[in-house]
């Protein structure tokens, strides 16, 4: 377990930013207090300082997790977000998009979200701009990137994407093995 190289902070919060811009304030500085972020694994947690010191104590083999996983790096240092994050991310989200109930279930499949699933969309949302993805019961189900603007999501064909999928709270169950 050690801090985020400069490289690695940057990567982190240009991921971060992508969907809630900003914001990245608001999760290091809360009203109950410090958080920060620590590299174990290639895996990138989240966590209070007070639990911080209390791992220390614990050898790094004997360590299998501490804090939020909040994504990971991949063998070419690129990071990726993963859907343990999404309770942070969701309310702080500059960009939402929410699904009509019949394409709630298809994109907790994995699948992109189709125009025809499309139930409204915050206005001046830029084309490839990170959103969250919630049911029109404003529960938080995942994030994608955003395939078309919103002025091109009014005029599209009815079965083209408009968000790509990243990840979803049904990966708690397809990947139940891997996450952390």
């Amino acid at each position: 377990m050690r801090p985020l190289t400069e490289v690695e902070t940057r990567a982190v919060f240009e991921k971060l930013g992508r969907y809630i811009g900003e914001n990245i304030q608001l999760l290091v500085d809360r009203p109950d207090g410090t958080y920060c972020f620590r590299l174990h694994r290639d895996r990138v947690y989240y966590l209070s300082e007070k639990l911080l010191k209390v791992a220390t104590s614990i050898p790094r083999d004997n360590l299998v997790s501490l804090g939020t996983c909040f994504g990971k790096f991949t063998k070419t240092q690129k990071f990726r977000l993963s859907v343990t994050a999404l309770d942070f991310l969701a309310p702080y989200a500059k960009y939402k998009v929410w699904v009509k109930p019949g394409s709630e279930q298809s994109f907790l499949y994995g699948n992109h979200v189709l125009k025809s699933g499309l139930g409204r969309i915050t206005e001046n949302t830029a084309q490839y701009q990170g959103v969250v993805v919630y049911s029109m019961a404003d529960v938080p189900l995942g994030f994608g990137v955003a395939a078309k603007s919103t002025q091109e999501c009014r005029k599209v064909d009815p079965m083209a994407i408009v968000v790509f999928h990243q990840a979803d709270v049904g990966e708690y169950v397809r990947n139940e093995d891997t996450l952390t």
